[in-house]
């Protein structure tokens, strides 16, 4: 097969909304806008680009965009493509909603619960500490609250995981 023929300036209006949608979502989960960016023009791209490609469309460092190319990687949300005749490496965003929220999942959520837990063990001893009850009582409520989301949210996960087929 050989290099899919890439323009290398501009985007259209379609482009343009996947841009804006994907931009969007990652600053929902907190991301960078770039890797938003970045996932936004591999989805949008009918042949895979290499990360060259990815830096004339979005006007980006070639840093950033290869910053942003590895993290996409590691959540699963990009995959490299190789080509024969072609020593560049390309690459194509991947569409399985299973594997961008399992590797969201797998690399930004359950590393802040595993924390939390050590987190929660603190505030723990924090709050013995405090000499006022009354006081001491509500930190230890809202510490129990803290407690009780962490458990569900590690309930919700696996059945989330299983229903999107991770």
């Amino acid at each position: 097969m050989n290099a899919p023929d890439c323009p290398s300036s501009g985007v259209s209006a379609i482009d343009e909304h996947l841009l804006s949608f994907f931009q969007d979502g990652v600053r929902m989960l907190g991301l960078p806008k770039s890797l938003g960016e970045i996932y936004g023009v591999l989805f949008a791209s009918p042949t895979p680009l290499t990360m060259h490609d990815l830096v004339t469309r979005l006007g980006i460092s070639k840093g950033s965009a290869s910053q942003g190319l590895k993290t996409l990687r590691t959540l699963g949300a990009v995959r490299e493509v190789d080509y024969k005749d072609d020593r560049k490496t390309y690459f194509q965003a991947d569409v399985e909603l299973k594997k961008l929220v399992g590797g969201f999942i797998r690399e930004e959520i359950r590393p802040h619960l595993q924390s939390g837990k050590h987190k929660l063990q603190n505030l723990h001893t924090e709050a013995q500490k405090i000499d006022d009850p009354e006081l001491r009582e509500f930190y230890d409520e809202r510490i129990e609250r803290l407690e009780r989301w962490s458990r569900k949210a590690n309930l919700v996960l696996p059945l989330l995981q299983k229903f999107l087929g991770e």
